[in-house]
């Protein structure tokens, strides 16, 4: 019995503990999601500060790091994520999941930031991601 217990708990340590990020606490397809990241970015806080930290803020509590682009949603996603969210004078409203991610849209981490800080970061992701195909796995690090 220990040896069958210590064999378990071997196979869970390989094959379940490293997919654990990408588990999104739902019930899985009938098609498991893929793991494969084709890009890392790394994403400055030291020039969006604000972005930054909403993005590691929304990552602590469960959001992907992974963006597989999506450009042809976006529209859709950010209609989904922002839709109970009311506008707040001064405010840009940060979502995270990005909307051009396949994993953004309705239940998108959402945060009120300064226009300049949420603007500049998303022309600087764009500019960083526009070459990429949609399908495409970013895996976002924040530094």
């Amino acid at each position: 019995m220990k040896k069958l217990l210590a064999i378990l708990f071997v196979a869970i340590m390989i094959y379940v503990v490293p997919h654990l990020d990408d588990w999104q606490g739902q019930p899985s397809s009938s098609k498991p999601a893929s793991t494969t990241i084709d890009y890392t970015l790394e994403f400055p806080a030291d020039r969006y500060p604000e972005t930054a930290k909403h993005i590691r803020e929304a990552m602590a509590s469960g959001e992907s790091k992974i963006c597989t682009i999506d450009r042809e949603e976006a529209e859709e996603n950010r209609k989904e994520s922002l839709k109970d969210i009311p506008t707040k004078k001064g405010y840009d409203r940060d979502e995270w999941p990005m909307a051009m991610c396949k994993e953004g849209g309705e239940g998108a981490d959402i945060e009120y930031i300064s226009p300049s800080d949420n603007r500049g970061a998303g022309a600087w992701v764009s500019n960083q991601l526009d070459t990429f195909p949609d399908g495409t796995r970013v895996e976002f690090i924040v530094k």
